[in-house]
C-alpha cells in the first residue's frame, strides 16, 4: 500500500468520510455565521430585545446556545444508539434548513425575539448531530484510520467556526443588503449540509432495543453514571472537558487581549483567533502522523505539556506591550508581537495534540452500544465547564486579576489537573513515555502490522536483541500488549514504571525463583482467558553475539494451558545499539546517533495445533533475515 493511501487525507476520496465531513463542516460553520450575523446586528445596528442592552443581550445569546446541550445532550445520545446514524444526520440536517426559514423571517423583520429563538434550536441542532458525529466514525472507519479521521473532523470543525465567525461579521455589515445576503447564505449552508448528509452510508443502530426515555434529568445523571463505571472513558471525559474549560477562557478573554493589552483593532483580534483556530487544525491533522495510524495516549500528556508551557510563555510575552493603536499590518511589523502570535499558535496546535486521542479513546474503550451516549456526556460535561469558566473568570477579573494573570493561572491549573489525571490512569503517562523514547531514539519500519487482529486472545513471539525491545513492541502494536519480560529487566528504574503500568509479567527461572515462574505462567493464562495480546521473547534472555538463540519451552506451556493463535515476529537492527551487548554490556558504551532506523516485521499467524517451538524459532530467523 503507498504513503498516499495510508494518508488520512485519501479519506476525503471514500463515501464513507467525505459526506460526514461535509456534512459537520457546513453545520459547524452555519452556527457561527448564523450567531456572529446576529451578534453584529445586536451590537452595531441596533437590535434590541425588550429594552435589553447590547452587552446583556450578547452574554444571554451565550447562554441561550449552551442551554440545549444540557437539555437535549442525554436525548441525543439515547437516539443516536436506538437510530441509524446516517438517516438521523438527515433529519437534524431538514430541522437545521426549517430553522434558517424562520431565521429568514428574523433578520428581514429586525426581530430578535425570533432571532433568539433560533439560536436556542440552532443549539438544539448541535446537541442532536454532536453524539451522532463522533460516534458513528467507529462505524465507518477502520481502526488505523480512527486517528486519523478524528483529526480532519476537529480540525475542520475549528476552521468552520473560525470562517463561520468571519462570513457572519463581513456579510451582514455589506450594505444595503447585508441583512438579504445572510438569509440566503444561512440557508444556502443548511441546504448543502444536508444534500452532503443524503449521501452518508448507512450506520446501523448499536442498540435498536434501546428504550428512550424522555425524562431529560434523570437520563442525564443516568449516562454520567454509566460514563464513571468505565474509568478510562470517565476521565477521558473530564480532560476534553478542561480542555473546553481551559479554551474558553482563551476565546472569551482574547478580544480583550486584543485591544486591551495589545492595544490592537478588530483585524487584530482576527488574526490572533484565526491563528489560534488554524493551530488547532494543523495539530489535530498533525496527530495521525505523530501517532502511527493508531490511537496513541502518548499524545495526551505531549498536548497538556505543550498547552502549560506555551500558556506560562503567553503571560511574560504579553509584559511590556508597545502601545498602540495598531492595525493587523502595523501589529505584523512590530516584532514584539511575534512571540504573543507563536504562543497562541502553539497553544492551538498542542490543544489538537490533546483532544483527538481522547476522542478515539472513547470510541474505541466504550462498550459499542454506549459510545454515543458517552459523546452526550461529554457535551454536557463541556458545557458545564464552559459556564464554569466564564463564571470563574468574571470573579478573578473582579477581584482585580488581569487578564495576562487570569491566563497564567489556568496555564497552571492545566499543570495541576494533568498530574492528577495520569494520577488516575497511568496509561497516559506510560504511553507518552513510550512514545518519547521509540520517536527520539529510532525511526521504526514496520511490515505487517495487520496480521495482528483487532481483537481476541493471541500470543506473539519475538527475537530479544536489547532493553529496549518491549518498549519499541509496545509502541508500534496497536493493541495493549501484556509482556513477559525477565525480572531483572521489570526491575531497571523508569522502565519499571512503564512495564508495571502497561500490565507486563515478570518471571524468573524455576531454580532461581519457582513461585515467580508459577505466577507468570498463572498470569499469562488469564490474560488470554481475558482476551489480552501476550508478548513474550522465546530466547529467555537478550543475546550476547546477535544471533537467535534457541527457544526455550515456556512457549509450548502458554500454549498448553490456552491454545490460541500464535504470531511469529522479527525485530531488525538493534544489534549494536546502546541499550544492546554488543561490545560489552549494555547501556555502558557511547551510544549511536538519535533516529536510527530499525525494523519490525510481523509473520502470519500460526493456529495452536500447527506450534512448536522450532516452527516459530524457524520462522522468526527467517522474518529478521540478515538485518541484525
Amino acid at each position: 500500500m503507498s504513503q498516499q493511501q495510508h494518508s488520512q487525507f485519501a479519506l476525503f476520496g471514500t463515501r464513507r468520510f467525505l459526506p460526514l465531513f461535509v456534512t459537520q463542516f457546513f453545520g459547524a460553520f452555519n452556527d457561527n455565521l448564523f450567531k456572529n450575523a446576529m451578534l453584529v446586528m445586536v451590537v452595531f445596528h441596533g437590535l434590541s430585545l425588550s429594552g435589553i442592552d447590547s452587552k446583556t443581550l450578547v452574554s444571554a445569546a451565550a447562554g441561550v446556545f449552551i442551554l440545549p446541550f444540557f437539555l437535549f445532550s442525554a436525548i441525543s445520545g439515547q437516539l443516536a444508539e436506538r437510530f441509524d446514524k446516517a438517516i438521523l444526520a438527515q433529519r437534524v440536517k431538514q430541522l437545521e434548513i426549517l430553522i434558517m426559514l424562520a431565521a429568514g423571517h428574523g433578520f428581514w423583520q429586525h426581530n430578535a425575539a425570533v432571532l433568539m429563538g433560533c439560536l436556542f434550536m440552532m443549539g438544539v441542532h448541535s446537541a442532536l448531530f454532536g453524539p451522532l458525529k463522533y460516534s458513528v466514525l467507529p462505524q465507518y472507519l477502520k481502526p488505523n484510520e480512527l486517528m486519523g479521521g478524528n483529526g480532519l473532523i476537529e480540525g475542520g470543525t475549528f476552521v468552520a467556526i473560525l470562517l463561520g465567525q468571519i462570513a457572519g461579521t463581513l456579510i451582514v455589515q455589506h450594505q444595503p443588503h447585508g441583512e438579504t445576503l445572510i438569509v440566503w447564505a444561512c440557508l444556502g449552508v443548511a441546504i448543502i449540509g444536508w444534500l452532503a448528509s443524503r449521501k452518508m452510508p448507512s450506520a446501523p443502530a448499536p442498540a435498536a432495543n434501546l428504550k428512550i426515555s424522555w425524562n431529560i434529568l434523570a437520563e442525564t445523571f443516568k449516562i454520567i453514571g454509566q460514563a464513571r463505571a468505565n474509568k478510562t472513558v470517565f476521565n477521558s471525559l473530564l480532560g476534553l472537558s478542561w480542555f473546553w474549560f481551559l479554551g474558553s477562557i482563551y476565546l472569551i478573554y482574547l478580544p480583550v487581549m486584543a485591544s486591551e493589552i495589545l492595544h490592537g483593532d478588530p483585524t487584530v483580534y482576527t488574526l490572533l483567533i484565526t491563528l489560534f483556530s488554524v493551530g488547532i487544525g494543523v495539530g489535530s491533522v498533525l496527530c495521525e502522523k505523530l501517532s502511527g495510524h493508531r490511537v496513541e495516549l502518548g499524545l495526551v500528556p505531549f498536548g497538556s505539556i505543550g498547552l502549560s508551557l506555551f500558556g506560562i510563555d503567553l503571560y511574560f510575552a504579553l509584559q511590556n506591550m508597545p502601545t498602540g493603536p495598531f492595525d493587523v499590518s502595523g501589529f505584523l511589523a512590530n516584532h514584539a508581537h511575534w512571540r504573543v502570535m507563536i504562543d497562541l499558535a502553539l497553544l492551538g496546535v498542542f490543544g489538537g495534540f490533546y483532544t483527538v486521542p481522547l476522542y478515539a479513546l472513547i470510541q474505541t474503550r466504550a462498550d459499542k452500544t454506549f459510545v454515543s451516549r458517552a459523546i452526550a456526556a461529554n457535551n454536557i460535561l463541556n458545557s458545564l465547564f464552559m459556564v464554569v469558566a466564564s463564571v470563574m473568570g468574571i470573579v478573578l477579573i473582579k477581584l482585580g486579576m488581569s487578564v495576562p494573570g487570569l491566563l497564567l493561572t489556568v496555564a497552571l491549573l492545566n499543570v495541576v489537573v494533568a498530574l492528577y489525571i495520569y494520577s488516575l490512569i497511568p496509561e497516559f503517562l506510560m504511553r507518552f513515555l513510550v512514545w518519547i523514547m521509540t520517536h527520539l531514539l529510532y525511526r521504526v519500519r514496520s511490515q505487517g502490522l495487520q496480521n495482528i487482529p483487532e481483537e481476541g486472545p493471541v500470543v506473539l513471539v519475538c527475537n530479544h536483541v536489547s532493553f529496549m525491545d518491549a518498549l519499541i513492541l509496545a509502541g508500534a502494536v496497536r493493541r495493549p500488549v501484556r509482556f513477559i519480560m525477565d525480572h531483572r529487566i521489570f526491575k531497571i528504574p523508569l522502565l519499571k514504571f512503564i512495564f508495571k503500568t502497561a500490565g507486563a509479567i515478570p518471571i524468573a527461572p524455576a531454580k532461581e525463583d519457582p513461585t515467580l515462574k508459577t505466577k507468570a505462567f498463572d498470569r499469562a493464562a488469564q490474560y488470554l482467558q481475558e482476551g489480552e495480546v501476550l508478548c513474550i521473547f522465546p530466547e529467555g534472555g537478550i543475546t550476547r553475539n546477535g544471533e537467535i538463540q534457541t527457544f526455550r519451552p515456556g512457549i509450548d506451556e502458554i500454549i498448553r494451558r490456552t491454545p490460541v493463535p500464535v504470531i511469529p515476529m522479527a525485530l531488525q537492527g538493534l544489534w549494536g545499539s546502546f541499550f544492546s551487548r554488543k561490545d560489552g554490556a549494555a547501556m555502558m558504551k557511547m551510544p549511536r546517533r538519535a533516529f536510527s532506523k530499525i525494523g519490525f516485521v510481523v509473520g502470519t499467524p500460526l493456529a495452536p495445533e500447527e506450534v512448536t517451538r522450532q516452527r516459530l524459532e524457524d520462522e522468526v530467523r527467517k522474518l529478521r533475515g540478515d538485518w541484525q
